[in-house]
């Protein structure tokens, strides 16, 4: 049996709910991450193996690019167990979604989970998922394998609206980071961005139609040399903070 996570994560969130579930599945599961946006080796699965996927909530939905970097996976009846991130807002249709595309791809989902992160605007869930949210992912992760281990592969249905309600998908947010004079031209942001919306010639320029606001540049700048500091943001995101600082938690279906 193998057990990978496969992942879709800008920003690194994503990423650390679906390994955590998979490393105690296994605990040398395989990394797949598709965040870059490159040719990916096809890769299929079989029916003894299990998948552990993870990506973002856009707008209560996912980023319309997870459906292209799934086109290399394949599933043959291959149980999986589906993960959303997202900070405090909501997941809406994201769950249902997500399990849509892989279940299209030939796997079953047996089990899913919507898992609080830091969000990408203002200063919301700052830090999570934190070492509590990672305890709860394996005691999760415990109770799928003993259902692995009693062999029921039944699939689980997550609470969305069958016609999602942003019918054409999310195409990520609208702000577009800026660069600043700290800039050494190191090319990591270009080099990094899951669109390729930053100019490879000019890393001051951001494809305004292949930008998706995932922030990732800005996380991963060693220099601080791209930012968001505009009045418009910050303004936004000081309202954003508060209207959503009602805490959630994180949700387990199985």
């Amino acid at each position: 049996m193998s057990i990978a996570a496969i992942f879709f994560s800008p920003t690194g969130t994503s990423k650390k709910g679906a390994e955590a579930i998979a490393q105690i599945l296994q605990n040398d599961a395989e990394s797949i991450d598709m965040t870059l946006n490159k040719e990916y080796k096809k890769r299929s699965f079989s029916e003894n193996d299990v998948i552990v996927f993870g990506a973002p909530v856009y707008s209560g939905r996912m980023f319309k690019g997870v459906k292209d970097r799934l086109a290399a996976i394949e599933g043959n009846n291959t149980p999986c167990i589906v993960t959303v991130t997202y900070g405090n807002r909501d997941y809406d249709d994201a769950l249902l979604e997500l399990s849509d595309m892989v279940k299209a791809k030939g796997f079953i989902p047996i089990a899913g989970a919507a898992l609080i992160g830091e969000h990408t605007y203002g200063k919301i869930q700052v830090g999570r998922p934190d070492g509590e949210d990672i305890k709860e992912d394996r005691v999760f992760a415990q109770k799928i394998l003993a259902k692995l281990s009693a062999g029921d592969r039944s699939e689980v249905v997550f609470p969305g609206n069958i016609e999602y309600k942003n019918s054409e998908g999310s195409a990520g947010g609208k702000f577009r980071p800026l660069t600043n004079d700290n800039c050494t031209n190191c090319g990591l942001c270009a080099e990094q961005c899951p669109e390729n919306a930053i100019d490879k010639g000019d890393y001051n320029q951001i494809d305004d139609d292949k930008c998706i606001a995932c922030f990732r540049c800005i996380r991963i700048c060693p220099v601080q040399a791209k930012h968001m500091e505009t009045p418009e943001y910050m303004t936004f995101a000081a309202e954003f903070t508060k209207k959503l600082a009602q805490p959630r938690i994180n949700e387990y279906f199985m």
